[in-house]
């Protein structure tokens, strides 16, 4: 009786504590992975001003990742090919959970939560085959392994939760990529990305596939909007020098739009879009382009706006006016009012994301 009474005790005495929030981590507004001047690897907690909150320890370079939706921790994905990801309380700095990626297979360096914060879903890719997978993880259970379900194509890079449509969105890249040289690609004569949706059970609700003419624009990675609407950023992987859009929008049930630019502009980016974000009233939408040195925005209906000149520029959020962004060369900026704005230079490489809080 006295061991039961101990446990209700404990019990009571837990679900009174006061639950951590975002706010006990410094408030940040964004999170992103750099490069330090030491060779060293961190993850930053960002105020909306480009103001470091936190710093935590990497292992080694880390390339995007997921922020509950309540709690104050994070998990970051190793840069792919790469089989770790951290879970970090961003209080404490403490390691919570190492996961490893499935023998066989490595993360695609991405990943999302469920809305309520209860699953963790992750991007994998067979080694051998290049065919995708979706691992679910137990958030509650200590990221128990839960089981997995087929992405819906092959190289899954980016997922993201839906919660308008309480839908998992993959961003299935078609490429199988070689794993000692991730830039060399083994299936382009066969290669047929497509943009997938898909239940919280594994079921293919709808998809998106490209026109032939357009089979070798890697689909990489995803926004979405308050509505629904889902910007998705793609990677030229033919020719140099042939025009081709960068920038798509969904729906699901309805034909895409492709965004369209001049060409002289579009010959700048060199096929290559390096992330993807709505403004934060979901008016415009842009493609952050590193080869090039720009950052291209555009209405909502896929119509360009506006181009911004940065070098290296990639990692690219959400703000309430506009668009928060970060560089290779450790430069923090505001898109608003149709300028780019400098608010912070940091001593460090910024990786290619950031997570919007």
């Amino acid at each position: 009786m006295a061991t039961r009474r101990g446990f209700l005790a404990s019990v009571l005495l837990t679900a009174s504590l006061p639950q951590l929030t975002w706010a006990d981590a410094g408030a940040p507004a964004y999170l992103g992975a750099a490069k330090e001047p030491d060779g060293s690897f961190a993850l930053f907690g960002l105020s909306a001003a480009g103001e470091d909150r936190f710093r935590l320890p990497l292992p080694a370079r880390g390339h995007a990742g997921a922020a509950h939706p309540m709690r104050p921790e994070a998990v970051i994905f190793a840069r792919r090919p790469g089989t770790f990801a951290r879970v970090l309380d961003c209080v404490t700095g403490q390691v919570m959970h190492d996961l490893a990626a499935p023998q066989g297979a490595h993360f695609s360096g991405h990943g999302t939560y469920s809305g309520n914060g209860a699953l963790l879903f992750t991007g994998e890719v067979n080694n051998a085959s290049g065919q995708g997978q979706i691992g679910i993880w137990n958030v509650d259970e200590g990221y128990a392994r839960q089981g997995s379900f087929a992405s819906g194509g092959i190289g899954p890079h980016e997922i993201m939760f839906s919660v308008r449509n309480n839908l998992l969105v993959v961003a299935n890249g078609g490429i199988q990529a070689a794993l000692d040289d991730e830039r060399t690609t083994l299936n382009l004569e066969t290669m047929q990305p497509n943009l997938t949706y898909l239940s919280q059970g594994g079921e293919v609700v709808d998809q998106l596939l490209l026109p032939a003419e357009l089979r070798l624009n890697s689909i990489r990675h995803l926004a979405q909007a308050a509505d629904g609407t889902v910007a998705f950023a793609m990677q030229w992987q033919g020719e140099a020098g042939v025009v081709t859009p960068l920038l798509g929008l969904h729906r699901p049930g309805q034909s895409p739009v492709l965004a369209e630019m001049p060409d002289m502009l579009a010959l700048r980016l060199k096929g290559y879009a390096g992330s993807v974000a709505f403004s934060g009233d979901g008016a415009r939408v842009a493609i952050s382009c590193p080869r090039g040195g720009l950052l291209v925005v555009f209405d909502r209906d896929g119509t360009l706006q506006t181009s911004h000149s940065r070098a290296d520029i990639c990692g690219l959020g959400s703000a309430p006016d506009g668009f928060f962004a970060t560089d290779g060369l450790g430069g923090i900026a505001r898109v608003q009012n149709g300028a780019l704005h400098m608010l912070n230079a940091a001593p460090r490489a910024w990786d290619n994301h950031l997570i919007t809080l």
